[in-house]
């Protein structure tokens, strides 16, 4: 939630930016309840002082025995407390109004981030890797996963319906090896493992800044103000909330979960497969760091090198690209994502995404830390995924195949994999 004045002084740009985000929310709304307010309470702090003064005049009369003047005062006395109860429920819902509004208030975007409304004017940075040249008709991932017995799409549909798959066996086996070559690598840069709660309070969600524009991608528990998780973002930012950290070195966090998303609004798009499906399992990192642009705009590229570094290990091409605004969520300052070619797609396709926020989320999740000068200040927060399987598995099964419909393991997952060099039809 960004400050009130701030939203005040910079009201053109704050519209802007939701525009621009595809937001529907309007600053002169939030402005006039917001003056409303601050009127509203300016008029029960004058009907407060009031009845103090008038409370001391009575209490005067009394000792002095004036009961019938004291008397006189205890009606006006009365007539205020009267119109305080109306004005303070009314002033209770005018704040309860400027919450709603002030939560629908978006991050600016940092000046680099490019104008655009969706994915298709995103900006390439660059690209790593050539795309594979096949001498065969290629197989995409859902007929390499079905022909080695590893991907079992029907099945999972008979369980948990659209949208769920199972893997089987090697299928399995590369999904956990994935993320613990992720999860091995961030050890390596310093990076603090923590095993997280997967269901979260609604307040965490808000405070995270996935709330009140994301509730229709989050699964709700019936009966309960909890939700499951879409990314351990939300509870390894939310295990620093109400804290004073400290930031001498910047906080580097990380998780390995399940996730769940509903994705609502996506009927008809990428239904083949496992690139857009209800469950996966993500390894998330995430940086708290002082409040200062240049330190946080250096851990992002430091971030999404990491991703960088565990798709050049895979030894899948990919590209990076700067998110264009009309493609960023409310809470994100700045963002890259990176794309990895599948060539059952004949596209590139996002596999990983990291995010600067600046200090929205902090504002939110009330995480500070103390500057020089010795006052508390709210740091920067910033997060990527490092992996996030079955996704990863679509390019690491299609652009290792081979003619006669075998796959390679590359060389940094075989330790994972006991070793295994190829993953054969007949599973040997």
């Amino acid at each position: 939630m960004l400050d009130m004045k701030w939203i005040r002084d910079h009201k053109e740009e704050v519209q802007k930016t939701a525009d621009g985000k595809g937001i529907a929310f309007s600053v002169d709304e939030l402005l006039k309840r917001d003056r409303e307010q601050r009127e509203l309470l300016q008029q029960t702090e004058v009907l407060r002082y009031d009845r103090n003064r008038l409370s001391v005049q009575i209490g005067e009369l009394m000792k002095a025995g004036d009961t019938e003047n004291s008397e006189e005062l205890r009606g006006r006395v009365k007539q205020i407390n009267e119109a305080l109860a109306r004005l303070e429920t009314q002033l209770e819902l005018l704040r309860s109004e400027v919450e709603r509004l002030q939560l629908l208030v978006p991050n600016p975007v940092s000046p680099d981030t490019p104008m655009g409304r969706s994915d298709a004017d995103n900006v390439e940075i660059k690209r790593v890797g050539a795309q594979p040249a096949f001498s065969f008709v290629l197989r995409d991932h859902v007929e390499l996963g079905e022909l080695h017995g590893i991907i079992d799409i029907p099945g999972g549909v008979k369980i948990g319906g659209t949208r769920s798959y199972v893997l089987k066996g090697a299928g399995l086996l590369l999904h956990r090896a994935v993320q613990q070559l992720a999860l091995d690598l961030l050890l390596k840069k310093g990076f603090t493992p923590l095993e997280v709660p997967l269901i979260v309070k609604d307040q965490a969600l808000v405070n995270t800044g996935f709330f009140p524009l994301g509730k229709d991608q989050t699964y709700a528990v019936q009966g309960e103000d909890k939700w499951l998780v879409g990314t351990s973002e939300v509870p390894l930012i939310s295990y620093c909330a109400d804290e004073i950290v400290d930031v001498g070195q910047p906080v580097r966090l990380a998780a390995v979960t399940t996730c769940f998303r509903s994705e609502v609004g996506s009927a008809g798009r990428d239904v083949r497969g496992l690139y857009r499906v209800h469950q996966f399992s993500k390894v998330e990192q995430v940086i708290i760091c002082e409040p200062d642009a240049a330190l946080s705009d250096q851990l992002l590229k430091e971030i999404t090198g990491h991703a960088e570094e565990v798709l050049q290990l895979l030894e899948l091409p990919y590209r990076v690209v700067s998110v264009c605004i009309g493609d960023m969520s409310q809470k994100t300052y700045k963002q890259y994502d990176i794309e990895t070619w599948m060539p059952g797609r004949g596209a590139y396709g996002e596999t990983h995404s990291s995010s600067n926020l600046h200090d929205f989320q902090a504002r939110r999740s009330n995480i500070r830390c103390r500057g020089n000068d010795g006052k508390l200040k709210f740091c920067h927060t910033l997060n990527n995924t490092a992996a996030a399987s079955p996704r990863i598995l679509i390019p690491l099964l299609e652009n290792h195949q081979q003619e006669d419909g075998s796959i390679r393991i590359p060389e940094a997952l075989r330790p994972y994999m006991g070793g295994l060099q190829i993953l054969q039809i007949n599973g040997s």
